[in-house]
């Protein structure tokens, strides 16, 4: 029986990610556990805004949006991410997030969504900076970038080549998300359309099984008819499922690729029989953002 995966998602309140598919069925990420599929026939379309594609449309396998470009416009058309509803009425909140040494971003995220923001983009440590409506949220975003050279985007491929060898000290893991947001209070000017809110510093280590995290050589490209994934999960970071396979190799696996295929079991041997490129020079398709307020 093949199955459609509909995506990766951190559930909110829950500490454990989890596989959904079509039909409602969720399959828990627990580390340890064997994991092994093959993809059968083409990647098509999976529409957009709960309506089917209409022309079910192929849709390029290194993709990590699959959608047809019709349905990915239609998908963004009222999405925060892309600036189409400045008039949004629901309380914003600015964050503070470290992916490693050197790797930290300012963006927002709605107050309603808690933390699964910073968990759905694999934040090693992160702090809220301050809350408010959602135009006074994206100025102070834009003021930390132009003020400080601190970015609202890090690309996966930068994050995963990073991610076996973070320090070990939590508190060194906290220093530049402190620095950083030592340094917004002193600058100030963002805090007259917005709440500040207090440095504290949430780390999501535990939380991604990432302590003693074999460094992959490897990550999946995209998924071909008949290719294969398995082994065993080590760690799940972001939408970023670590595996080991049953060779010893370390691999990953970019969820986001698997939406638009049909999915059917894999013995836990199978290895992996898809593209595959080096992690230092990233996997996937890191162009768009998915925009996941």
């Amino acid at each position: 029986m093949a199955w459609r995966c509909t995506g990766l998602s951190w559930p909110q309140g829950a500490r454990m990610a989890v596989l959904r598919w079509e039909g409602g069925r969720v399959s828990p990420l627990v580390p340890g556990k064997s994991i092994g599929f093959r993809a059968e026939g083409i990647r098509s379309c999976v529409g957009a805004r709960g309506t089917a594609c209409p022309l079910f449309t192929e849709v390029a396998g290194h993709l990590t949006q699959a959608r047809c470009a019709d349905c990915a416009r239609l998908e963004r058309a009222h999405s925060v991410a892309a600036d189409t509803l400045a008039d949004d009425p629901r309380t914003y909140r600015v964050y503070l997030a470290w992916f490693g040494p050197g790797l930290v971003k300012v963006g927002i995220t709605g107050e309603e969504r808690g933390s699964a923001r910073l968990l759905e983009q694999g934040a090693i440590v992160f702090s809220w900076l301050g809350r408010g409506p959602l135009m006074a949220a994206r100025r102070a975003e834009e003021l930390l970038r132009g003020a400080f050279g601190v970015p609202d985007r890090i690309p996966y491929a930068a994050k995963r080549a990073v991610r076996a060898s973070l320090p070990d000290s939590a508190r060194e893991r906290a220093t530049e998300v402190e620095e950083l947001h030592r340094r917004a209070v002193d600058l100030g000017l963002w805090d007259e359309t917005l709440e500040p809110l207090g440095c504290e510093i949430v780390d999501h280590t535990e939380v991604f099984a990432l302590q003693g995290l074999p460094a992959p050589a490897t990550a999946v490209r995209e998924l071909v008819d008949g290719g294969a994934v398995a082994g065993t999960l080590v760690a799940v970071a972001g939408p970023d499922l670590h595996l080991r396979t049953a060779g010893g190799s370390a691999v990953v696996l970019d969820t986001r690729l698997l939406p638009g295929w049909s999915l059917i079991g894999a013995n836990a041997l199978a290895g992996v029989s898809v593209p595959t490129t080096s992690t230092s020079t990233g996997g996937g398709d890191d162009t768009l953002q998915d925009g996941l307020f």
